[in-house]
């Protein structure tokens, strides 16, 4: 029999049952990636998360997987991750989180802040087809962009009370597109603390909506970015649950997202 420190963390929130939730589990030992699968339907949350130390200091592999794939990048489990490891060393003042992607995740402890540099994406434009948005509830959007790296879609619409109160059908979205991993709906923030806000739905690949998703910044920030001139911006994610982030473009290809993380359950998992 195995057993896996695991842990329940809400992630991009300063209070519990807010943000979104992510198993976080320690392996002193390897396991199966169909164990992993198993490990996050099991839990059941949008993310779990898997991390192995590497050699060297303050370095780890770190997996996410969905409840029904493994996802390459994911900001919520990584940012639950690093509250973690920071929780278990008071010392520890930075981490580096390899993906499967290669990619060299430089996780820095800022008090209660946790601060995550990720990749900049882009975006091209690409035309959102008339049965998504159907199923997605909205009439008109300003704009629809597609993003490789994460493969989704991006939809700009104008009112963010509209975004707050989407309702989609998930069973005819999940039928209007073949080969997407989820769609971000996105507009400007009417709120006086926020530049933007978003939701993600993510049938195809996930759950149907992630409560709050560090990941879509990759391409979101610099999106937003470009429109509003600005490199350092607030953003809030109104689904239900609700979660905040900010977020800073360093430079062409880097970017920050900083954010607060609260561990709810510490346990172990015996498989």
């Amino acid at each position: 029999m195995k057993t896996i420190q695991t842990y329940i963390v809400d992630s991009f929130t300063d209070e519990p049952f807010k943000g979104n939730p992510a198993g976080v589990c320690l392996l002193n030992q390897e396991i199966g990636d169909e164990e992993m699968l198993l490990i996050a339907k099991e839990l059941g949350f949008s993310e779990t998360v898997f991390v192995t130390q590497l050699s060297g200091q303050n370095r780890f592999s770190i997996r996410f997987f969905s409840p029904k794939m493994e996802i390459p990048l994911c900001g919520h489990a990584t940012l639950a991750a690093s509250k973690v490891l920071f929780n278990k060393d008071s010392d520890m003042l930075n981490i580096h989180f390899v993906n499967i992607q290669n990619l060299d995740l430089v996780i820095q402890r800022d008090g209660e802040h946790i601060i995550m540099e990720f990749p900049i994406y882009e975006t091209e434009h690409q035309i959102a087809p008339n049965e998504l948005l159907e199923a997605l509830g909205i009439t008109e959007i300003n704009n629809s962009e597609y993003n490789k790296e994460t493969n989704i879609l991006l939809l700009e619409i104008d009112d963010c009370n509209v975004l707050s109160k989407l309702n989609p059908d998930f069973e005819k979205l999940k039928k209007s597109h073949d080969s997407i991993n989820g769609v971000l709906v996105t507009a400007l923030s009417e709120k006086p603390d926020y530049d933007f806000e978003s939701r993600y739905f993510w049938p195809w690949s996930g759950t149907n909506e992630d409560p709050v998703t560090g990941g879509t910044h990759t391409f979101l920030a610099k999106y937003w970015g470009q429109r509003l001139h600005k490199k350092k911006m607030n953003s809030f994610q109104c689904s239900e649950r609700t979660g905040f982030m900010e977020v800073e473009l360093i430079d062409e290809l880097k970017m920050t997202i900083k954010g607060k993380a609260q561990i709810l359950l510490k346990g172990e998992l015996e498989i």
